[in-house]
């Protein structure tokens, strides 16, 4: 049986901007599907075993016509101006957008300290 949905949390943290913990390949092309312009990766590559690498993602956002901004942040170490960047980054990205990393709250603490 093919799978049309997310098997995933998201929740929504600001207008059209969604939060997750860690997707998949098939997960970028399912928000794709679902009307996602955007896709962030606040998670370091190699963080986790077994997770897809940014680049790997990347390439299936291309695929699909999502823009996808890699931004990786050390879980736990969230700073100051970590989160300024993060918020000039994400100042020009087209919405809806989807922002995630293993863990949830790494990527809700981000986006709340960028605001």
């Amino acid at each position: 049986m093919k799978q049309d949905y997310l098997q995933i949390r998201v929740m929504e943290l600001a207008p059209q901007v969604f939060v997750s913990g860690q997707i998949f390949e098939e997960d970028v092309r399912l928000l794709a599907k679902q009307g996602c312009r955007t896709i962030v990766c606040t998670e370091p590559d190699s963080d986790t075993a077994g997770q897809p690498q940014s680049a790997d993602l990347a390439r299936v956002a291309e695929e699909e016509g999502v823009a996808f901004l890699y931004f990786p942040v050390e879980p736990g170490s969230v700073t100051a101006e970590d989160a300024e960047s993060f918020g000039k980054a994400c100042e020009s990205l087209k919405r809806p957008v989807h922002v995630f990393s293993r863990s949830v709250a790494h990527a809700i603490r981000l986006w709340e300290m960028s605001e």
